[in-house]
């Protein structure tokens, strides 16, 4: 049996979700270390975020992060999902990634995002507002041109200047129509919503212009991922993280991860308890087999070419499991591309 699985990259985002009872630090330590395990199964990529005075975040300057996991590893690529182009200036982020481009030459990935902080004390600190998020566009061109050195203010962004760091768009909003005219990857998600990521990738496809940085369109999903010896253990993977945002939506603060097991004696408004349930469905989830068929069934949607998988857990030695599950996954489907007998031993 064939799958299109074989033919496309699997990739990681890990967030640096802290978890309870534990310090912020080591949320960034465990990030490194999942570097270097994601590296040895094989993946493709390995991406970082950027959350700025978010308790259940403890990664708030990704281009740091990234230069510690650059590192820590050898050959993975290493990325950013994303940086939030409206908190900074793009002279600046231009700098950062023309650093690590140096450092760690073609190994680094831009990936850029449109959200500005979260809350208004964070944007008040980040010296930004909400508006700021509709100049994107124009921040992105500005970024660009700064590695093409074709900016007209006399400045050069060095050691940016002349380098080559793929830039990717993260699909939010108006991201896939503006990453199709500037002819840049999207990244879009989340897997659950099937619609919404169809609607976006179409906008993408039809509205995409080639460019120096890609002739043709390149398509990467993302949402969570979670494998399992049995469905109900890849279930638990999904508990701390759809507690933590439940908990989030109805406070407004987004707090670190709880153990699966104490969810469960956790009190929940109504409201709570139903944006709680509504994170655990829809989520592709199970054994191995299970979650093949439904990677397969995505695919086939969206012809995406690579899946970024951003699954956070409390338990780091179960998510670890469920990468490299995964990765076996993967293996299995190019196995069976070769011999269309292996994918069902």
């Amino acid at each position: 049996m064939s799958s299109v699985i074989a033919g496309t990259r699997f990739s990681v985002l890990d967030r640096s979700r802290t978890r309870a009872d534990r310090p912020p630090g080591e949320a960034l330590r465990d990030t490194v270390a999942m570097a270097r395990e994601v590296e040895a199964l094989g993946y493709d990529r390995f991406w970082v975020s950027e959350h700025h005075g978010v308790p259940g975040v403890a990664g708030s300057a990704p281009t740091v992060l990234a230069a510690a996991v650059l590192a820590a590893t050898r050959t993975i690529r290493v990325g950013t999902g994303g940086v939030m182009l409206p908190n900074h200036r793009p002279f600046v982020v231009a700098e950062q990634f023309g650093v690590l481009e140096s450092l760690f030459p073609g190994r680094v990935d831009m990936g850029l995002g449109r959200s500005v902080g979260f809350t208004d004390g964070v944007r008040r600190a980040l010296g930004r507002g909400k508006g700021d998020a509709d100049d994107f566009a124009a921040q992105l061109d500005e970024l660009l041109e700064w590695f093409a050195g074709a900016s007209t203010s006399g400045v050069r962004a060095l050691p940016a200047e002349g380098l080559v760091v793929p830039p990717f768009v993260l699909a939010v909003g108006e991201g896939a129509v503006i990453a199709a005219r500037a002819g840049l990857p999207v990244v879009v998600g989340d897997l659950r919503d099937r619609e919404r990521m169809l609607r976006a990738v179409d906008r993408y496809r039809s509205g995409f212009r080639p460019s120096p940085w890609a002739a043709e369109p390149y398509v990467v999903v993302s949402g969570t991922v979670a494998v399992a010896a049995d469905t109900g253990a890849a279930e638990r993977l999904l508990v701390p993280e759809a507690w933590s945002m439940a908990h989030a939506r109805t406070h407004g603060t987004f707090p670190p991860l709880p153990p699966a097991e104490r969810v469960a004696s956790l009190p929940m408004t109504a409201k709570e308890r139903e944006f709680y349930e509504a994170g655990l469905r829809g989520q592709v989830a199970g054994t191995a087999r299970e979650v093949g068929g439904l990677l397969e069934d995505v695919l086939a949607d969206t012809g995406a070419q690579e899946v970024l998988v951003t699954t956070s857990t409390y338990d780091r030695t179960a998510l670890l499991d469920s990468h490299r599950r995964l990765a076996g996954v993967l293996r299995a489907a190019r196995e069976a591309r070769l011999d269309p007998l292996a994918y069902d031993r």
